[in-house]
């Protein structure tokens, strides 16, 4: 049996197509293997959204077609963003390359398999709009049996200034809804828990293909499949967050008071020259929204820190404006400088160490924020899922609701009895660090 290595690079999304991608090949009965040294073939689904994910990509193309040259590997494929965006370029300047797939090419993977094992090389390209059926393939989750995604929406339309998702994913394109019901009672049945909505943008969901906006619509749906414990959102743009999800996501037990809403910046100007569709004013707003209808809410946000012509009071407004919402969760990225995007070409483009220093100044502003909220969860119970155990440090691994898988915070569980990595645990937290609990089980959480 033909043994296949595969790595899955970048986003959640991209997580997805993977999962789908060893479906099918499990399918053709080819055989999943965790040592590239076994492999006969090897596959890359790729990113590059940013420049690290892109070099990111690349090291681990030449890397693979290094094994290729000297191991027992007899094909090498290239999937996903940067197969789409750089088609050329690698079969031109990697010749260990037997075939690369385009974003919307993923449903053909076990056809390119089978035709690089007999020798042929190719290159598959769909319609970059094109959207795959995924219905009737069964995903090999490798997030582990209790937390999935979902990937509600395909492509982009908002057409951000400093961003290629448009140019390398296709416009925006909603999944019907039937069928991630489908996929989701799936799921459900597969032991998963936790199911992480994801999406370009989730908050648009249903517009094109039912002329509104229709998220709420699936939530509840959602919420009714038995076995889900907790339905998570990220990827949610504020200008797009209604009065249907708010009160959706308050009033149903299953979704996690969480939220993801990239903002990337708080000033009018900055946020224009970015092609946002939101300012200032409106950011704050739907801010207080969502904490009035949920006071416990957890919001994560995204910056991106010297964009292109951002002054240096543009830069403290930011902090000013960071400090005053006090989000509970906070990424920062160092403006990513894309070719063919608008944002390429503006003037007054600032140099690395000027982005790294305003990143740098960010983070610490949010480590202070991060860590007086969570000393306010000292001495509460909260409820935990349970992800692995530490043998050096004796402890469980786990999650409490504000925290997304690999993104966010951990808490650090100590018990008396063994859990199980998928349990539902009520904590009793007895300490607090920048990002991290730290807390005993007083009772293992039943139904």
């Amino acid at each position: 049996m033909k043994q296949i290595f595969f790595i899955s690079l970048g986003c959640d999304k991209n997580l997805v197509d993977s999962e789908v991608m060893l479906g099918l090949l499990r399918e053709r009965k080819y055989e999943i293997t965790d040592r590239e040294q076994d492999a006969d073939v090897i596959i890359i689904n790729t990113c590059c959204f940013i420049h690290d994910a892109r070099e990111e990509s690349v090291e681990a193309i030449l890397e693979m077609a290094e094994m290729k040259k000297r191991g027992k590997c007899k094909a090498l494929i290239v999937t996903g963003c940067l197969a789409e965006r750089y088609r050329d370029e690698i079969r031109k300047e990697i010749p260990e390359v037997d075939a690369v797939l385009g974003s919307s090419s993923y449903r053909e993977i076990g056809m390119a398999v089978d035709s690089v094992l007999e020798g042929t090389k190719l290159s598959l390209y769909k319609d970059i709009d094109y959207l795959p059926d995924n219905r009737n393939v069964n995903r090999i989750i490798t997030t582990g049996t209790y937390t999935a995604y979902l990937k509600i929406a395909e492509g982009c339309d908002k057409h951000c200034t400093y961003c290629i998702i448009p140019s390398v994913r296709g416009k925006f394109r909603s999944v019907p809804m039937e069928e991630l019901l489908e996929e989701a009672d799936y799921l459900a049945r597969q032991g998963v828990r936790e199911l992480i909505l994801v999406a370009q943008e989730t908050t648009l969901y249903g517009v094109d293909l039912y002329g509104e906006k229709r998220l709420h619509v699936l939530l509840k749906e959602l919420c009714r499949i038995d076995g889900l414990q907790w339905i998570r959102l990220l990827y949610c743009y504020p200008e797009e967050i209604d009065p249907e999800l708010i009160e959706t996501m308050a009033s149903e037990p299953k979704i996690c008071h969480y939220i993801d809403m990239p903002i990337q910046h708080s000033e009018d100007r900055i946020l224009s020259r970015m092609g946002r569709k939101v300012r200032k004013r409106q950011l704050e707003q739907i801010i207080w929204r969502l904490r009035d209808a949920m006071p416990d809410i957890a919001i994560r946000t995204t910056l991106i820190a010297g964009f292109p012509g951002e002054t240096q009071e543009e830069h403290e407004a930011l902090m000013d404006f960071i400090n005053e919402q006090e989000f509970d969760r906070l990424g920062v990225f160092p403006y990513s400088k894309e070719d063919h995007t608008p944002a390429a070409s503006y003037r007054h483009q600032i140099s690395e160490s000027v982005k790294e220093s305003r990143r740098d100044a960010l983070m610490a502003l949010q480590q202070e924020i991060s860590l007086e909220k969570n000393q306010k969860y000292v001495g509460t119970v909260m409820q935990v899922l349970i992800e692995g155990y530490l043998y050096e440090e004796h402890v469980y691994i786990g999650r409490t609701y504000r925290d997304a898988p690999k993104i966010d915070g951990s808490v650090f569980v100590t018990s008396e009895e063994e859990l199980i990595s998928g349990d539902l645990v009520s904590v009793s937290i007895t300490e607090a660090s920048e990002y991290d609990l730290i807390g005993d089980v007083i009772y293992e959480f039943t139904e």
